[in-house]
């Protein structure tokens, strides 16, 4: 089965953005481009986690509830969140309520807090993860060294919820690297922009 197929445009595109319609703005504006924003970072890491065991597709149809429901996504706020937030967001139709995954989204706020004492910030401790290559073909895998490596460290640092396949879905996504396959027409504009990102570095 090809990888590939015609978006709108008749131009060729990853196979998976053109199943439904909330992928093909998605895939086109954001998937691969890499990002270094604190709290869009934040925000996917505990998107990822709320997906787990569901679709992209159902947590995207949501995603301007959660920003509500979270601060923005702001981990400062976040942080401060207790026991009447959680009790709060649990009563949320809006949102996925799933109390440990809710309560996750809490504890990640406050060991990222932690992280930006760490490392000056959360895109400098991450973005020192990314591949030296692309050392395989694109979405063929479900996790990389990288991700492994990731994972292990946030964990041992206190965060939930970011198993292996967790992080790589957030580093295809955050643009980590650019799994968008060969054929597919934004494969070129995610290798630009990761060409002229400047990655952010750990403080010393």
């Amino acid at each position: 089965m090809s990888q590939t197929t015609p978006g709108p445009d008749g131009k060729q595109r990853c196979h998976w953005c053109t199943t439904t319609p909330e992928y093909l703005h998605y895939h086109d504006r954001e998937w691969g481009f890499p990002v270094s924003d604190d709290t869009r970072l934040f925000e996917k890491l505990c998107l990822e986690g709320f997906q787990s065991g569901l679709s992209w597709r159902t947590i995207l149809a949501k995603r301007e509830n959660f920003r509500a429901a979270f601060a923005g996504f702001d981990f400062n706020k976040v942080a401060r969140f207790g026991e009447k937030d959680v009790a709060r967001l649990l009563g949320n139709a809006g949102i996925v309520r799933h109390r440990g995954k809710i309560e996750a989204a809490i504890n990640n706020a406050q060991r990222a807090r932690e992280l930006v004492a760490e490392a000056g910030s959360l895109a400098a401790f991450i973005w020192s993860f990314e591949p030296a290559t692309a050392a395989h073909a694109p979405q063929t895998q479900s996790t990389s060294p990288e991700s492994i490596a990731l994972s292990k460290a946030l964990k041992k640092r206190g965060w939930a919820f970011v198993g292996p396949t967790t992080v790589y879905a957030f580093m295809q996504a955050m643009g980590l690297i650019n799994d968008h396959v060969t054929d597919c027409v934004i494969r070129a504009d995610v290798e630009t922009a990761r060409a002229a990102f400047r990655r952010p570095r750990v403080l010393s």
